[in-house]
């Protein structure tokens, strides 16, 4: 047993101090960024949110409306082969570019991966999603993944240690996700006591990445646009989005009514709610490390896009960050006190 006494800090620890801007508005931000990676010659521009691999989140509905705006969804992996088939038949020029196929790591799931992509040849991107990226077998699985499809890009995790995220990018990712325990929906932290938090957690991980010649995804914690900006400050090159973007016209999740108010599930891909729905219940061995809520019907994602793309174009003007790309070199975060924190967080 060994204690680590540095402070780890999230996201409601700290907030950006303004700078001094020569911007006049926040029309002149550019928040598209270009990427090459470390194992494939392609070369990805966009703004760099995705949608997460949750079956509430991660649809082909969310895909086709994020994809207009040049932003990313990582399709969950609970589509069907006849699903994929369907999609594919009338998906738009280029979309290619903004979406993930997502993966486990069984032989079941590669046998299925294949399959997707003899249905669309031109998916560049795969997303090989565990709760815990730490284990032998998983890392073994980048390996083979990397092997079977030298041509694609490859998003791996969650870890949050900036040792793994050498360890992956070494094995064959890309890029890898950071983040265990954060989001709204996820009680790991809870059932475990295992966790990190995430604005620490970029900052090192990123630190790993960049100097290997990666990128790292936020994954978690991001519940308005200012966390999103932080995540940006901190180093991530990707944010990945749950809650924000659960509830609307295109997310998954059963519709509730309530007193004339409506609502939509959303739930942990380790919640009760969701392996009951896609293996049939928890099984003996394991815990939910998840959970089940309602959020309030929100109507086009369109409407909350604009007010992240907004609220990130504000931040850059407060600091003077012409384009995204500054934005962590031009970001000073400042502690903030337990008095200060209740304020700022409500």
């Amino acid at each position: 047993m060994r204690i680590e006494y540095d402070i780890k800090l999230g996201f409601k620890d700290v907030m950006i101090r303004p700078k001094r801007s020569t911007l006049k508005s926040r029309s002149e931000v550019r928040l598209e960024r270009e990427f090459k990676f470390l194992h494939n010659p392609l070369t990805w521009s966009g703004i760099p949110i995705m949608a997460a691999n949750m079956d509430t989140v991660g649809t082909f509905e969310m895909a086709l409306a994020l994809a207009e705006k040049q932003v990313f969804t990582a399709i969950h992996k609970h589509y069907t082969i006849e699903d994929w088939k369907n999609f594919t038949s009338e998906a738009p020029k280029q979309i290619e570019n903004y979406i993930a196929v997502s993966t486990g790591t069984s032989d079941k799931d590669t046998n299925k991966l294949t399959q997707v992509f003899n249905i669309f040849p031109k998916l560049k991107f795969i997303c090989i999603d565990v709760a815990n990226g730490y284990s032998e077998h998983f890392t073994a699985f980048v390996r083979k993944t990397r092997a079977q499809f030298p041509d694609k890009v490859i998003i791996a995790g969650n870890v949050v240690t900036g040792e793994m995220v050498e360890e992956l990018l070494i094995s064959g990712a890309d890029i890898v996700k950071v983040g265990i325990g954060p989001g709204s929906v996820c009680t790991t932290r809870v059932k475990t006591g295992v966790g990190y938090p995430q604005l620490s957690a970029i900052i090192e991980c990123a630190d790993a990445a960049h100097g290997l010649g990666g990128q790292i995804i936020s994954d978690g914690g991001c519940t308005t646009p200012g966390d999103i900006a932080k995540a940006f400050g901190a180093g991530a090159d990707f944010v990945m989005l749950g809650g924000m973007l659960a509830g609307h016209d295109e997310s998954g999740g059963e519709i509730i009514e309530k007193n004339g108010e409506v609502f939509k599930k959303f739930y942990g891909m380790s919640s009760a709610t969701a392996m009951e729905k896609h293996v049939g219940g928890v099984a003996e061995y394991r815990a939910s490390e998840g959970k089940t809520v309602e959020v309030p019907y929100k109507g086009p994602v369109e409407n909350t896009l604009q007010d992240i793309l907004g609220g990130l174009r504000s931040t850059c003007t407060y600091v003077g960050a012409a384009r995204l790309k500054e934005l962590t070199k031009r970001t000073t975060f400042i502690r903030v006190n337990e008095q200060e924190n209740r304020v700022y967080n409500g």
